[in-house]
């Protein structure tokens, strides 16, 4: 006898929000189903292993699609359901989906409960593409079977039925197509297939649907350009079953890896490398991780987002979890695949949860260890990914305020002058030479320009080695990092380098007091200087400007990029050993109007070194004028 049941309140309300908000695409009720399917054959094998009257099966899901009738069938030889299971499961929100869900969903917060895995809120997808649905089961635990119909408004009926297999067959008849949803297309073939694949490839039964073959020609039949070829329907498995993350590392080949690489993120290339992560324990998790060859086209574009695919028990839920992977590391590809993560009934949000955190936090030691490996054993690899992806590295140093800095001081590498190579911070503390106490650093673009620094001439002569900092993170790096292994990073671009002897910088801080009028006089000519000054660091060339404090002039370049006017203070520095100087003191004290005209083009020539403009190019080129005039 048909009985017929009206569906409760907060039943009524969930369907509305499943079919209105809750997912933002429909194409995911097959999943759901799929996946609820699967439960459902775990649940009846796990009761045959102790009980000897619950019967196993050749264990399969099968998906069919009916265009004439316009029904989706999803089958499954799981446990199946008694009445009151179906009454519970299917007539009511499932245990976990209470008063106090529907009203933290209607609040539109994140619910504390996790109702994903229990069958009835997964079945009420189907209510998004289906204007009803039929539910025809049979129970192995009481051997009765059951039909469940419902047009998923008010009510619902259930009656016993001849249904003859163990299991659950779920029929959807599909709505009528609309100008924004076209639901007919999910009864093509390559529709089916193709949202198994992206959803559910990895459910661990075999996934069948029917698949169209093309027969053979008959040897006898005549060619006929206007013929069409013949075709047969056959039921094939068309998910993988067995996640290629889920086996042992030793039994998958660099080829199954690059290959799947290639396949699951359309590059040509093969990575650079693959990392297997597989943790057991309070929480279980695979991951499987790749670095790219060459960034993606995007990569630099705003439309670049950074995340890891994300897979609870092999079934597919995100495409792109940001909270499994840090900015700094937003190059890197990969999945990650754990039951133990909650997800919210949409399955498409993580909620906010310590193992979330807690597997990101693995994931990025893992990363960098295997960077450190690479480094360390492969050094021309590692050479090859710091060209495309060192700078995220240093970014990852300079963002958090340094909490980075730690993990990643021993990943970056900065070209040497003296080796005109690439080198690591520990490689040059080794190479430092005897008395050596600092690691000295210039920013520029290359050896070349560098090198025609007249700060440079001190340093060189004392055979100590610089490192040359080219990228616009680098100095603000240094900056976070302030040291490496108790030796100071020090810029030779600013401030005094302390490398001449103690004799002579207290003969030229005696010499700076004796020349006081003639250093405030320059002072005069030029304003905008923070001081002027006797310079320890000089050898061949007559001045030099420094920058004074944290800010430097690299700085100050890279934030008016981003149009903030922040300057660095300057400093006039003068070779007190140099010809110039005599010659400026002569002119301070015969010819006024010429003494400016040089301190204001040595001033402008000593910023054209640093790479800085002067204010006014026509004054500069005006003095230069007058003077090869005289």
């Amino acid at each position: 006898m048909k009985e017929k049941k009206e569906f409760k309140t907060e039943t009524k309300k969930l369907l509305d929000m499943m079919i209105n908000s809750i997912y933002t695409h429909k194409e995911i009720f097959l999943r759901e189903l799929i996946s609820n399917a699967s439960d459902a054959i775990d649940k009846r094998h796990y009761l045959s292993l102790t009980d000897n009257n619950i019967p196993t099966d050749d264990y399969k899901i099968t998906v069919e699609a009916d265009k004439d009738n316009k029904t989706i069938t999803i089958t499954d030889n799981g446990v199946g359901m008694n009445y009151e299971e179906l009454e519970n499961n299917l007539g009511t929100i499932a245990k976990s989906g209470s008063q106090e869900f529907m009203e933290a969903v209607s609040k539109e917060k994140t619910p504390d409960v996790d109702i994903i895995g229990q069958f009835g809120v997964g079945f009420y997808s189907a209510f998004m593409v289906a204007k009803s649905v039929k539910v025809q089961t049979k129970s192995v635990k009481d051997n009765k079977a059951y039909v469940f119909e419902s047009e998923g408004l008010d009510s619902y009926t259930i009656e016993e039925s001849d249904y003859p297999n163990y299991g659950t067959k779920i029929t959807l008849y599909l709505r009528d197509d609309e100008e924004e949803n076209k639901y007919s297309e999910y009864l093509n073939e390559y529709t089916i297939k193709d949202l198994i694949k992206k959803y559910s490839d990895y459910v661990r039964y075999p996934i069948q649907t029917w698949v169209t073959k093309y027969d053979p020609k008959d040897e006898n039949e005549k060619d006929d350009e206007n013929s069409k070829p013949k075709t047969h329907l056959e039921l094939e498995t068309v998910n993988s079953m067995l996640p290629i993350w889920k086996k042992n590392k030793s039994e998958v080949t660099d080829e199954e890896l690059n290959n799947f690489y290639k396949a699951k993120f359309y590059d040509y290339q093969d990575p650079i490398t693959s990392i297997f992560v597989n943790v057991e324990g309070m929480l279980t998790y695979n991951a499987l991780l790749f670095i790219p060859k060459k960034p993606f086209y995007d990569f630099y574009s705003d439309r670049s987002e950074k995340g890891l695919q994300l897979y609870t028990k092999g079934v597919f839920i995100l495409e792109k979890c940001k909270d499994l992977i840090p900015d700094y590391l937003r190059f890197v590809k990969g999945l990650v695949d754990s039951a133990d993560l909650p997800l919210n009934i949409s399955r498409e949000m993580l909620q906010e949860d310590k193992a979330i955190k807690k597997i990101a936090t693995n994931v990025e030691k893992k990363i960098l260890s295997e960077l450190s490996r690479m480094l360390k054993n492969d050094r021309d690899k590692y050479l090859e990914f710091f060209k495309d992806y060192g700078i995220n590295l240093k970014y990852g140093v300079y963002e958090n305020y340094g909490e980075k800095k730690e993990q990643l001081k021993d990943l970056i590498v900065l070209k040497s002058f003296n080796e005109d190579k690439l080198i690591t911070f520990s490689e040059y503390v080794e190479k430092m030479a005897e008395g050596q106490k600092d690691i000295y650093y210039v920013t520029g673009k290359d050896k070349e320009s560098v090198s025609k620094l007249p700060q440079m001439d001190l340093v060189k002569s004392k055979g100590y080695d610089v490192l040359i900092l080219s990228d616009d993170v680098d100095e603000f790096m240094i900056q976070v990092l302030k040291e490496y292994n108790e030796k100071k990073f020090v810029s030779i671009n600013n401030g005094d380098l302390d490398l001449i002897s103690e004799e002579e910088s207290k003969k030229i801080d005696d010499l700076k007091e004796e020349k006081k009028d003639f250093l405030n006089s320059i002072k005069e000519v030029i304003p905008s200087v923070s001081e002027v000054v006797l310079s320890k660091k000089l050898v061949d060339a007559p001045c030099c400007v420094t920058a004074k404090g944290e800010l430097s002039f690299e700085m100050e370049r890279v934030l008016k990029q981003q149009n903030q006017g922040i300057k660095a203070e300057r400093v006039f520095e003068l070779n007190p050993n140099h010809q110039m100087f005599t010659k400026l003191e002569a002119l301070s004290n015969s010819d006024k109007e010429v003494f400016k005209k040089y301190i204001n083009i040595l001033y402008t020539e000593s910023l054209l070194q640093e790479g800085i403009l002067p204010d006014d190019p026509k004054a500069f080129a005006q003095d230069i004028t007058e003077l090869l005039m005289k």
